[in-house]
């Protein structure tokens, strides 16, 4: 007898007492969502998702009420909402409720929105006047941190660079010694912004 693999255990579990077939383990509601077992544990830890049984040996089995509030907690925290807030927004299902958690998260996101367009002019500020840099001191460990803030990792801020080297890398010279950077290493990165 064939017996499809996402439901063999709960089926299996189901004919001897156990939860039945449309239950999920950890592991398999983990691949669903795509997300780590862990991120479900944790999820339990703070009482948002409880597993609907536990078997006597630890299995934790979910059932469509316990799938139905993980999406719901993942919508709430694809939109960036804190897990405090999620559990009061699954214990009160007022509209009211919701609408005010909502409603600051937005707002909050307005607020880190415009502090990041007021980087990026800080950042469009000093590339257009490289003796802006000279006059602040500004140093490569200043520039990076203003370009980690500005959400760039190692491989944007490479991007960066190579965009500058075959746009103006006259200009891009005068950037980097703007930066107290040594000839040696300047040289260095001019080398792989060529690349």
């Amino acid at each position: 007898m064939n017996i499809d693999s996402s439901i063999g255990d709960g089926l299996i579990m189901g004919l001897f007492g156990g939860p039945s077939k449309h239950m999920l383990t950890i592991s398999k509601l983990a691949r669903r969502f795509k997300i780590s077992r862990a991120t479900l544990l944790y999820y339990e830890k703070e009482g948002l998702l409880t597993p609907a049984s536990r078997t006597e040996n630890g299995y934790r089995w979910y059932g469509e009420k316990e799938i139905s509030n993980l999406e719901t907690i993942l919508n709430y925290r694809s939109f960036g909402i804190s897990i405090p807030d999620i559990k009061h927004l699954l214990i009160n299902s007022e509209k009211s409720r919701q609408k005010t958690i909502l409603t600051r998260q937005f707002d909050h996101l307005g607020e880190e929105i415009q502090k990041l367009r007021q980087q990026q002019l800080a950042i469009v500020n000093f590339l257009g006047d490289p003796e802006t840099l000279k006059q602040q001191n500004m140093t490569k460990e200043k520039w990076t941190d203003i370009m980690r803030m500005s959400g760039m990792n190692d491989e944007d801020m490479r991007n960066w660079h190579r965009q500058f080297e075959k746009l103006e890398p006259a200009a891009h010279q005068e950037f980097l010694e703007s930066l107290q950077i040594s000839t040696k290493e300047i040289k260095v990165i001019r080398t792989w912004s060529k690349a």
